[in-house]
């Protein structure tokens, strides 16, 4: 039996929350896209590790701390005294929320293949790595095609968020780069906005096409913002829809979406129960202001969901 439900590999990042539109008052939290969604799945209640480099500074620290409080293994967590740990800042507008980043030559896109060595990925179930994993850096993207080699080898899966994030990479090396790893795992999680960029279709059923013709080998589940998710698990294509709740800041929103289905399918669920319990607490989580301050632990989707019309209908998620 594997010592693990979940391990991430990724960037963890300190997060600037602006909590007012126009107001230059800035909430302070933690943010990185598999960072979050691995804390999501551990307070789901999955056993949950991480993979990654921080800096040997107060935000490194800061990091460490989190993911220690939060039950996640930091045994794979490496401290680089000559990097940066990462950061970024969040504002909110009228045409939704803005990213901007103090990320370059952090930490974390220092990792190299040989960090993965006496850590835990070979004793989890599932590993799960996003685009952004991939294109922090070269060395990066080796790390990350390293590991998931190394997890197919041991027995595990692989769950693969698109993330796109077109400041850290250009198109073409993000659709090509993709590609490949799409094709080595057996969860694919991209999010329609992504895919428009990488495929040019607006249509889901279009956009799964593609992604088959890819070379996409297992589930498949299309996030549609607030319509919810298409999942299409090689025999069918089933919608679950979304649910309508006061959001405030959409920010990981799409990672807590992650970290609840991959918690939900160790906990031996199915996939459709898994995706509409993900849609439950991702709509939740754009409740609150920050990644991870807002992500819900079990009681709280169960409270959720219990007082929907029709039990399990779904959730909101953004990609």
């Amino acid at each position: 039996m594997a010592d693990f439900d979940v391990v991430g590999l990724g960037e963890p990042l300190i997060e600037f929350n602006q909590t007012r539109a126009g107001d230059p008052q800035y909430l302070q939290g933690f943010g990185g896209d598999t960072s979050n969604a691995v804390i999501a799945a551990a307070r789901q209640g999955a056993r949950c590790a991480y993979l990654t480099r921080v800096g040997d500074d107060a935000f490194g620290a800061q990091l460490l701390q989190l993911l220690r409080s939060e039950h996640v293994d930091t045994s794979g967590v490496r401290v680089d005294a000559e990097a940066h740990t990462g950061v970024y800042f969040v504002q909110h507008g009228p045409d939704g929320h803005v990213f901007s980043y103090l990320r370059r030559d952090s930490a974390a896109s220092r990792m190299q293949p040989s960090d993965l060595d006496g850590g835990p990925l070979e004793r989890a179930r599932y590993l799960h790595v996003s685009g952004i994993s991939m294109a922090i850096s070269a060395s990066a993207c080796d790390t990350v095609f390293a590991a998931m080699e190394r997890m197919r080898a041991a027995g595990g899966q692989v769950s693969l968020d698109s993330n796109l994030r077109l400041r850290l990479w250009p198109v073409a090396r993000a659709r090509a780069v993709l590609r490949e790893a799409l094709a080595q795992a057996d969860l694919f999680l991209p999010s329609l906005d992504d895919m428009r960029h990488l495929t040019g279709h607006e249509d889901p059923q279009r956009t799964l096409d593609w992604i088959r013709a890819a070379g996409a080998p297992g589930v498949v589940v299309l996030k549609l913002g607030k319509e919810g998710a298409l999942v299409d698990d090689g025999q069918a294509r089933t919608m679950v829809p979304g649910l309508t709740v006061r959001a405030v800041d959409a920010t990981g929103a799409g990672d807590c979406f992650a970290g609840n289905l991959l918690a939900r399918r160790c906990a031996g669920e199915g996939w459709l129960d898994s995706v509409r319990y993900a849609n439950a607490a991702a709509a939740l989580s754009t409740t609150g202001y920050g990644a991870v301050g807002p992500l819900p632990d079990a009681d709280a989707v169960g409270a959720f969901i219990a007082a929907q019309v029709g039990g399990l209908a779904g959730g909101a998620v953004s990609g």
